[in-house]
């Protein structure tokens, strides 16, 4: 089956979201959704995530999940938010759990923050199917990026999260906690052997100067065009350029606010004894 993509282009992070749907009316799922925050005021707005809302509204969709592909670095959540407002279940990949588990330790977070994946609904594990209505999604496990990355095929169309970008932008980093360049090859190969007319839909696009941002492709596509990760590069190729790479890359402006809220399924850490959250800062610790 061919279901319906809407998707949503944030500028501020180039983070694209999507709901996935088969018509109007039916059930829906929310795909790497985002809240906006402001890194100089310390402010949170949901301007991004009320246009999905809206157009969830206009259609008389039934949000069944919310699902994230990974604990984003570069923009915070807004699962926690959309739940609040339509419903469904948060989703993400079952190995999120390593990831709360190396971040707890980096934050120093509060001895009651469990890293066992309880703050999400629904724990995906790989090769698990879940209904979205009449619409069969198959989670993928496509670790690399980070330990708990999940790509979701839905009929044709395959979400894969920031383990590829377009072809002319490449593949994503390895160097964040639990990265892994020689899983994210084999990862990329996992996607990439899937049918060639298979329709990928990216996290994210950084288009090169001049051309307008973008986030759909196919596996033919990316096997002739990839900028590393084209037919013919090897493993060891790949491990090396992506290594060399990522020795050059600064840290994503909201890396630090974002994986605190992130591996909490989108809520903020619990309020102080003066009503307010509060996101930490570790000095000289990534």
């Amino acid at each position: 089956m061919t279901p319906t993509v809407q998707s949503f282009f944030d500028l501020a992070t180039w983070t694209v979201s999507y709901v996935v749907y088969e018509k109007e009316g039916s059930a829906c799922a929310i795909i790497d959704s985002v809240l906006d925050y402001d890194p100089k005021s310390g402010r949170t707005r949901t301007t991004s995530a009320d246009k999905l809302i809206a157009f969830v509204q206009e259609k008389n969709l039934r949000v069944d999940w919310i699902v994230e592909t990974h604990a984003h670095a570069d923009h915070l959540s807004a699962a926690h938010y959309l739940r609040g407002k339509l419903g469904g279940k948060i989703a993400i990949g079952a190995a999120i759990t390593d990831v709360q588990d190396v971040f707890k330790r980096i934050f120093h977070l509060e001895a009651e923050f469990q890293p066992d994946g309880h703050q999400f609904d629904h724990l995906l594990q790989d090769g698990e199917t879940f209904a979205i209505g009449a619409l069969t999604a198959e989670a993928l496990s496509v670790p690399g990026h980070t330990p708990a990355c999940m790509a979701y095929r839905i009929g044709d169309a395959v979400f894969v999260g920031d383990t590829l970008f377009m072809p002319d932008v490449g593949t994503a980093r390895c160097d964040f906690p639990g990265g892994d360049a020689h899983s994210l090859y084999r990862s990329m190969r996992k996607l990439l052997s899937l049918p060639i007319n298979t329709r990928l839909f990216m996290c994210h696009d950084y288009p090169p100067e001049g051309r307008p941002a973008v986030w759909e492709t196919t596996v033919a596509e990316q096997r002739a065009k990839n900028i590393h990760v084209h037919d013919g590069v090897s493993e060891d190729d790949f491990v090396k350029m992506r290594s060399a790479r990522d020795a050059t890359l600064e840290m994503p402006v909201l890396i630090l606010p974002s994986v605190q809220v992130n591996i909490r399924a989108g809520e903020m850490p619990p309020k102080e004894d003066n009503g307010v959250s509060y996101l930490k800062i570790p000095l000289n610790a990534l």
